[in-house]
């Protein structure tokens, strides 16, 4: 005989509840864990009970940490989806709306007279509104996809950029530790001196 399967709602009794509570919490922390280990992936699970009892795990051993780089993530997704919707706005301004399309549509059949109209007819205005909305939106998908494209393109020329800056600073470093280094491997001022001194006597 298979196994019942329990109805996901609130369970009314205070006691079962908490044992529930219990119960799935252990299995839902197992899961985590496991998911993190075969995954390789950093796991954060944050639970409070009725209470107002904190448990918590992270394979990471610091839950602050993925909450901050999850916090990260999401302001950095606000900043490109902002960045979107203000280079978008200036390209759709010029496309009508649907509800522009609408009020074109129905000013339309009012300087057409559309109790004139016979069935066909309407059906006809109805398709081509409808083909109308649909190329509007697959336009503003593909402008949407063009403009994602290309702040991935930026980022990737930037991130190029940034890899060749890092590299001249390197070299920078590199010349200056060679230099410091063939500065300490030239003989003190005396013993030039001394050299020069012998090769004039040797000369006169």
């Amino acid at each position: 005989m298979g196994r019942k399967k329990v109805e996901i709602k609130r369970i009314q009794e205070k006691s079962c509840r908490q044992v529930a509570f219990s119960k799935r919490r252990k299995g839902l922390l197992k899961k985590a864990k496991a998911l993190s280990a075969l995954c390789d992936v950093d796991v954060a699970v944050v639970i409070f009970s009725n209470s107002g009892k904190l448990y918590e795990f992270s394979n990471t051993n610091s839950v602050t940490g993925i909450l901050q780089r999850y916090k990260s993530h999401v302001e950095a997704e606000k900043e490109i989806s902002a960045e979107i919707q203000v280079a978008e706005h200036s390209k759709y301004s010029r496309f009508m709306t649907v509800g522009e399309l609408l009020q074109t549509t129905e000013r339309q059949l009012e300087e057409t007279n559309a109790d004139g109209l016979t069935v066909t007819d309407l059906i006809h205005l109805e398709n081509e509104l409808q083909t109308a909305i649909i190329q509007i939106r697959a336009r503003k998908t593909n402008m949407m996809l063009e403009s994602v494209k290309g702040l991935h393109e930026k980022e990737k020329q930037l991130l190029e950029e940034n890899k060749l800056l890092e590299g001249n600073i390197a070299r920078i470093k590199k010349n200056r530790k060679k230099m410091a280094t063939d500065f300490t491997d030239l003989p003190p001022p005396h013993i030039i001196c001394g050299q020069q001194r012998v090769t004039l006597n040797f000369i006169w």
